[in-house]
């Protein structure tokens, strides 16, 4: 099944790399102007060349999500640009650790992750979804974690923030639901991201123990989480609202 957005404007928060970048190129070929938020520029910039590279409009907006003033900034420099707003992928997220007992955590861990985890899918929401009111329509999607949807002991700051997301994703899809607004999220297991970089460097033997625990046996490519986000986007998934997709190899089903 081929996906066209042609005419649409996307958005997409933690565009630099991995997940972000790879769902703003997909949003690029098929047809919508692409909006790239990040506080890392030059991944972002390289984003946006790489889109426009390919044939599609895009805009580079520095945000750091966990600041109001910027999440509504990114909206109306997104409308400034191209008029709209169609479609909102809130991706970006931090783990500022991995591995770390609760006993041990400190205060400003949980602060930070949760100012840009949850708190900054909150704002970038708020912003949006005034946007799309005006408009009357509109898709949200906003990455969680299969992490969001089960317990784990390898963590507890980074599970607890996208338990919240998968919260306030369900929430807002009711709210906004006869708004002609769909929201969803992603839950993607582990992915080849910066992330899992630095889960990797931390942890003897993660890829052999991430491969025998991974009912599929591998990590996936940011490629295959984009896919997924193209189809809760577009028209194709017009029924769908307040889910949360599970992306993860089986692991959540193991």
């Amino acid at each position: 099944m081929e996906i066209r957005l042609d005419g649409k404007v996307a958005l997409v928060t933690g565009a630099a790399s991995g997940i972000g970048r790879a769902t703003a190129l997909a949003f690029g070929r098929c047809g919508a102007s692409v909006v790239v938020a990040d506080l890392d520029e030059d991944g972002a910039r390289a984003t946006v060349d790489q889109i426009e590279r390919a044939g599609a409009r895009a805009l580079f907006v520095r945000t750091d999500v966990s600041k109001e003033a910027q999440c509504a900034n990114l909206v109306a420099a997104a409308t400034g640009a191209f008029s709209r707003l169609d479609i909102a992928f809130n991706n970006a997220g931090i783990m500022t650790s991995y591995g770390e007992k609760l006993h041990e955590s400190t205060e400003e861990d949980w602060d930070r992750l949760m100012a840009v985890n949850l708190k900054g899918m909150f704002l970038c929401m708020k912003h949006e979804l005034r946007q799309m009111l005006g408009q009357g329509e509109g898709v949200i999607v906003n990455t969680a974690s299969a992490v969001g949807l089960v317990g784990t002991a390898n963590s507890v700051i980074y599970p607890t923030a996208k338990h919240g997301v998968v919260g306030l994703t369900r929430c807002a899809a009711l709210q906004y639901a006869r708004s002609g607004i769909r929201i969803n999220a992603i839950c993607p297991g582990l992915v080849e991201t910066p992330i899992t970089q630095r889960m990797r460097e931390q942890e003897d033997g993660f890829d052999e123990k991430r491969r025998n625990f991974v009912p599929m046996g591998r990590i996936s490519a940011p490629e295959e989480i984009a896919q997924a986000v193209l189809w809760l986007s577009s028209g194709a998934a017009s029924y769908v609202s307040g889910t949360s997709m599970v992306v993860d190899g089986g692991w959540v089903g193991r």
